[in-house]
């Protein structure tokens, strides 16, 4: 799990199936550096947020089996 804060929107104007309708977002990991992440959004978050990222198979579950993602938002931190 990882925590980072969501730096904008992902848009695309085609995707394979089973990403239609699956919102991306543009994470920026929080004490990792390097490029941010784009992850699917599993949960409704928004830009400013800071949120838990799954990642691996535990991201795939998350956005569904038939879902080929290798990171998912899978929750919103209130506060820390």
């Amino acid at each position: 799990m990882i925590l980072g804060e969501v730096i904008g929107n992902v848009w695309s104007t085609k995707k394979i199936t089973p990403l239609t309708g699956q919102p991306l977002l543009l994470i920026s990991p929080q004490g990792m550096s390097g490029p941010p992440l784009v992850a699917a959004d599993c949960v409704g978050a928004g830009e400013g947020e800071t949120v838990l990222l799954a990642t691996g198979s535990a991201a795939r579950l998350a956005a569904g089996r038939d879902c080929p993602v290798d990171a998912a938002v899978v929750g919103i931190v209130d506060k820390r």
